[in-house]
């Protein structure tokens, strides 16, 4: 069973006008970020340093955690460059697929039928501040 499509759910559910403008941007600012995440490049997660000459080891290094664990590896100049984009890309990926899970809650409790509530959702009890 494949679950609706939040965006599709934008375009008639909204019952005030107000709301209506409110989902309209969301669903481009999702669609926006949907685009986005299809240009991204190589991923890795972890950090990179350059030590620097005289360190007492490798200059690149790339560090990770494994299983609780902390992995280290040492890389070369190009290695070092490359892993660095990498590890951006994938900030970028979880910055962007964050604003999309707010998006996505947004819109289902704007346009989905609620259970009786004793006091309204917040945007804090909703994960959107």
């Amino acid at each position: 069973m494949s679950s609706p499509d939040p965006v599709a759910l934008c375009q008639g559910f909204a019952i005030f006008s107000g709301m209506q403008k409110n989902l309209a941007e969301m669903r481009v600012e999702y669609r926006r970020l949907q685009r986005s995440l299809g240009r991204i490049g190589w991923l890795s997660h972890g950090y990179v340093q350059d030590r620097g000459p005289g360190a007492g080891g490798p200059c690149y290094q790339w560090t990770r955690k494994e299983s609780k664990k902390t992995v280290s590896v040492a890389l070369s100049k190009e290695q070092y460059a490359w892993m660095k984009a990498a590890i951006e890309n994938w900030r970028q990926v979880q910055t962007t697929l964050k604003r999309m899970e707010q998006i996505s809650r947004a819109v289902l409790f704007q346009t989905v039928p609620d259970p009786p509530r004793r006091k309204a959702l917040t945007k804090r009890v909703l994960g959107l501040n």
